[in-house]
């Protein structure tokens, strides 16, 4: 009977060892991912404030031009909105009637020339 106390105290503390080792090791290792996320949202953070500090200048700059000159402003912002959708769509003619006759514009402008 002394055997069996004297030995489940030694596992007792055998165990209590494991399980502190295991929260040494553990511990630590979990405060360093949590700094490396926390760093990587701050990252994250900043970044979108610096875009949406500079989409704020773009839009002030861009009140002040219409301001000058509404028409011209809008027609400038539809050309540069078309400039920049136009070459990654295809255009076709379509005729008036069934539109069975389809005819698809050349992009001379692409890399390879027509295509």
């Amino acid at each position: 009977a002394f055997k069996d106390v004297a030995s489940a105290k030694e596992d007792k503390n055998r165990m209590i060892n494991q399980a502190e080792g295991y929260r040494n090791n553990v511990i630590p290792k979990a405060r360093g991912e949590a700094q490396a996320m926390i760093r990587e949202a701050e990252g994250f953070r900043e970044a979108r404030i610096k875009r949406a500090e500079g989409d704020v200048a773009k839009f002030k700059a861009m009140l002040v031009e219409y301001k000058k000159g509404k028409d011209v402003t809008r027609k400038r912002m539809y050309l540069e909105t078309m400039e920049e959708i136009l070459p990654n769509i295809e255009k076709y003619i379509v005729p008036d009637g069934d539109g069975s006759n389809l005819l698809n514009l050349l992009n001379l402008n692409a890399q390879g020339g027509v295509k």
